[in-house]
């Protein structure tokens, strides 16, 4: 993982580099708020560990603040002299995810700035897995309204995406008839039609004949299953 380090006392930065590259991750470091803001803009990072009192006109707190308002949401670690409570919650308020002050053990430090990027990853997941949905080797990207199989990209018109979407949300289960009416046409009418089974046919041919694997599965006087590989 890669780490920033933006600290002006430079026993301090050499001591949390060191350890942090000693415990396998990336560091880089910025001496002043003006560089530490430029590397945090230009590069991507995973964690950033930030000083609260900087040289060079540019502090902590507005370091945080305009990275903030560039939306850029990377994990910040206050590390900071400024032991008051008041301190604290500026520099939390300001958007920062956790606050240790000096002196401090690198240990705490360590585990502190690991769990912050946990957390990032499992937001980043969170965020990914809600507009792309995986059932087996089959992938539907809700952004770029495409849909993969083993990495292939298949073609699909607008209502058959919206079809394969809604057998994807419902992986593992029976959908009747009357539930994909409802869920993709919007509208109810009689189940007994035929829509259903031709759009259903057309899917297969897309989705299953190709890769000679059956993902969608009739259950008879039911409706539909789609089952991952």
């Amino acid at each position: 993982m890669r780490i920033l380090v933006v600290e002006d006392d430079s026993d301090v930065a050499g001591l949390v580099t060191k350890g942090l590259r000693e415990a396998g991750h990336e560091a880089a470091q910025a001496d002043n708020g003006v560089d530490g803001l430029s590397l945090a803009t230009r590069e991507p990072f995973d964690a950033i560990i930030l000083d609260r009192m900087l040289p060079g006109g540019l502090d902590g707190l507005r370091v945080l603040e305009t990275l903030r308002a560039q939306d850029n949401q990377t994990p910040v670690l206050f590390l900071s002299a400024m032991v008051g409570v008041d301190d604290r919650v500026r520099g939390l308020q300001a958007g920062g995810d956790d606050y240790l002050t000096k002196p401090f053990a690198f240990s705490e430090l360590l585990a502190r700035v690991e769990a912050l990027m946990r957390r990032g990853r499992a937001a980043r997941s969170a965020a990914q897995s809600a507009t792309r949905l995986v059932v087996g080797d089959l992938e539907l990207d809700l952004l770029s309204r495409t849909v993969r199989r083993r990495g292939q990209k298949i073609d699909l018109q607008p209502r058959e995406f919206r079809l394969l979407e809604f057998l994807m949300r419902h992986a593992g289960q029976v959908v009747t008839r009357t539930m994909l009416l409802e869920g993709v046409w919007d509208y109810h009418f009689d189940p007994q039609t035929n829509v259903i089974d031709v759009h259903v046919s057309r899917l297969r041919q897309k989705i299953d004949k190709p890769f000679d694997a059956a993902s969608i599965q009739t259950v008879r006087s039911a409706g539909y299953m789609l089952r991952g590989e």
